[in-house]
């Protein structure tokens, strides 16, 4: 966060006040000498939105093949060394920009596979769980309640949060989730997200690399990321808010 000046008016009163906003940073994420992306993200646990940002965008299959990632504040560009394993020929480096506020990126890697195999999880939980988790979440967004200026991911389990990110984009705290995740070699296939914002198109891609059964959002999803969810398994609920929500696919793991 950082602060500026603002003119607060109410009604017929102005005032000159110090107010808090979200900081913001176009961080270009760098490659076998190639710029992948640029990312317009909070600058906090970058090197967390890296290892993820590398594995939803399928450039990895694996948090090992990250050998380094040195990170400039001063320029903030990431210099990311890889298994020499991959190859450049195996990396599209075409950007599809896609509805993320912050600028989201995907790569067309993710693209490739959409017909994919269901998620296949035993996993199931219930309503008043995902209400008691989704009212936890909202609190923790410490940002998000000094500057409305943030979204906020989760990664949590049946009970308990086990991860909690925040980013002025959606996809981007998704990815920093994701990718503490994979430093502490957490599975995902007994797990789920917990989102502030909308689930569209990147956002179910994500969750089908990761094969994470769960979806949970206090937004809307759209119509396309309804049918990708359908397609892949992936159970989806949207408006989790207070004690309601509505369940848009994969209502058999929700008690």
């Amino acid at each position: 966060m950082e602060p500026v000046k603002i003119i607060k008016i109410k009604k017929d009163s102005k005032e000159t006040v110090e107010d808090w906003v979200a900081m913001e940073v176009p961080f270009t994420v760098n490659a076998l000498d190639k710029e992948l992306a640029t990312l317009l993200s909070t600058p906090r646990h970058l090197e967390d939105l890296v290892r993820g940002f590398l594995f939803t965008s399928g450039l990895i299959n694996d948090v090992e093949d990250i050998e380094t990632i040195s990170i400039d504040t001063r320029c903030w560009v990431a210099d990311i060394k890889l298994n020499p394993l991959i190859q450049e020929k195996d990396m599209l480096f075409r950007k599809l920009y896609t509805s993320g506020c912050g600028g989201g990126v995907l790569l067309q890697n993710v693209l490739k596979n959409e017909e994919s195999l269901k998620i296949s999880s035993d996993i199931r939980i219930r309503s008043v769980d995902i209400n008691r988790m989704m009212s936890d979440f909202q609190k923790r967004s410490e940002v998000f309640l000094k500057t409305g200026g943030t979204h906020s991911a989760a990664l949590a389990d049946c009970k308990d949060m086990l991860i909690f990110r925040e980013d002025i984009g959606r996809h981007n705290a998704v990815d920093k989730v994701i990718g503490q995740a994979l430093s502490q070699q957490i599975p995902f296939g007994d797990k789920i997200i917990l989102t502030s914002g909308r689930v569209s198109t990147e956002i179910i891609f994500k969750m089908q690399k990761c094969q994470i059964p769960i979806i949970v959002s206090k937004s809307a999803p759209t119509g396309r990321a309804v049918r990708l969810a359908e397609n892949f398994g992936i159970t989806l609920i949207g408006f989790a808010r207070g004690q309601r929500m509505n369940i848009y696919s994969g209502e058999e793991r929700v008690e």
